[in-house]
């Protein structure tokens, strides 16, 4: 076999990898990054939405985590939240030095817009709702002219090598053995499992599947949010996103009737079950979402894309409803990104810091990338600097398996038993899905028996106040526990 030695390795080239592997070889290391696709591939290529910050003058850290907090509906875990509101305005400055040009006003100063559960204006945006396209071109490049960083593209993990209880590697489906006392997962969330998504089919939770069979501990996977404003069955674009930012610039949701139904700036949860009510009662497949009198030009991509699929949202209204979107939990970390597996770091969607609670605050998800990445890339040369652990790795690697397939029929089994409701009975069918990460997203689901956030229960509606701070967590030697992180 091919082998590969680094300082610190990194699985993904979406913003969280491409920001960590930056971080690192900026404090000397020697990086590799695996990167599934061309560099630039990536699903954060296709994020609408920005970066959350406290950079206004009449804003604060203290009010953006107060936002966070609310949003999370009692299970935010206040010190990773504070991390980020704390850091999020240095991250952005960052990014301004590495070359990334954030949107302004006329008069020079950064452009921010107004998103669901947000009391000021705090998001910042790169060429409108083209952010993730923007800052992945730039730190791609950024990462191909580093010396430091050696990048393997086309090609994916397939197992972390482990010694001694802890990750010393990574094992590539190629059969290329990166050996290096760091191993860094940065490989997205997992919203492509559910049947209605608005992921690109690659976001199935491979990450949180190497970590959990490498014996980390995994947490909230009861916890995905459904984004209320996905477009229904048009020419090509069922599942595309009309980012939250259009409501922000007072787009409207309208009932069969023509009427506004909900506060389409309240937090997702809340809108989301509003769009699925509505659609239930009326037996129709979509709301209408109003955007016609919103300057097109502050969004471009989404009225092209929406124009290429026959909408004109000048003129029309446009059909959406619920969608699979994000994933608030993951591989459980401290807020250095550090697993229950020493050696093992996690960043980005593939990662729970607790920051997102049980709902996730629009646009935090790209400021954790940033915030969090630099953390993690700080702890993983300082814990790599001895770099002795890599030589024990074991003789004899293991064998590289098939990748475990999600069918049709799993995405479809999780849309409609771990959708917007969900209730024991069907949780237990999930429990016997064939696929492992569709299981353990049941046993998660199972154990928390109350409503909170994006997961509502039916046979247990209401919030239980002895829950509030605890998170699910699942390691392969023991099931479910409810833990409480401060």
């Amino acid at each position: 076999m091919h082998r590969v030695e680094a300082q610190v390795a990194v699985v993904g080239a979406g913003a969280a990898g491409l920001h960590t592997a930056l971080c690192a070889a900026r404090q000397g290391a020697a990086v590799t990054l695996v990167s599934a696709m061309p560099l630039a591939g990536s699903s954060s290529y296709w994020a609408q939405g920005g970066l959350a910050a406290a950079l206004a003058a009449d804003d604060s850290p203290a009010a953006h985590l107060a936002d966070t907090i609310v949003a999370g509906r009692g299970s935010v875990r206040e010190s990773a939240a504070r991390v980020l509101c704390d850091e999020a305005p240095a991250a952005v400055r960052d990014l301004q030095e590495l070359g990334v040009a954030f949107d302004a006003d006329r008069h020079g100063q950064l452009a921010l817009g107004l998103e669901g559960g947000h009391s000021r204006r705090r998001v910042v945006h790169a060429g409108g709702a083209a952010t993730g396209r923007r800052i992945i071109g730039e730190l791609s490049a950024l990462v191909a002219q580093d010396e430091r960083i050696a990048v393997l593209e086309s090609t994916r993990a397939a197992r972390i090598l482990t010694s001694d209880g802890a990750a010393v590697g990574v094992l590539l489906e190629d059969g290329t053995r990166i050996v290096a006392p760091a191993v860094v997962l940065a490989t997205g969330g997992a919203a492509a499992m559910w049947s209605r998504t608005t992921n690109p089919i690659g976001a199935t939770g491979g990450g949180l599947l190497l970590a959990f069979q490498a014996g980390a501990r995994l947490a909230d996977l009861e916890l995905m949010q459904f984004h209320p404003t996905a477009v229904v069955g048009a020419n090509g674009a069922d599942g595309f996103l009309v980012t939250e930012a259009v409501r922000g610039e007072g787009a409207h949701l309208l009932d069969a009737a023509g009427e506004r139904f909900v506060d389409e700036l309240a937090p997702r949860d809340e809108v989301a079950r509003a769009v699925q009510q509505q659609i239930d009662s009326s037996d129709a497949s979509s709301v209408g979402l109003d955007m016609r009198h919103v300057d097109p030009a502050l969004f471009p991509n989404v009225v092209g894309a929406l124009r290429r699929a026959g909408i004109d949202p000048e003129r029309e209204l446009i059909p959406v409803a619920p969608a699979a979107h994000y994933m608030m939990g993951g591989v459980a970390t401290d807020l250095h990104g550090r697993t229950s597996l020493r050696g093992l770091f996690a960043v980005g969607e593939c990662s729970c810091t607790g920051l997102h609670g049980a709902n996730r605050l629009a646009s935090n998800s790209l400021s954790e990338c940033f915030v969090f990445g630099e953390r993690a890339a700080r702890a993983a040369v300082q814990d790599a600097a001895p770099a002795a652990r890599a030589a024990h790795l074991d003789r004899h690697d293991p064998a590289v398996g098939a990748p475990d397939e999600l069918s049709a029929a799993s995405r479809q089994a999780l849309w409609r038993y771990a959708g917007l409701e969900r209730d024991a009975e069907g949780l237990r069918t999930l429990a016997r899905d064939e696929h492992l990460l569709v299981r353990l997203i049941a046993t998660g689901a199972l154990a928390r028996e109350e409503s909170r956030g994006a997961h509502r229960r039916l046979d247990f509606p209401q919030r239980d106040p002895a829950l509030e701070r605890h998170h699910v967590t699942l390691t392969e030697s023991r099931g479910p526990t409810l833990e409480n992180w401060s």
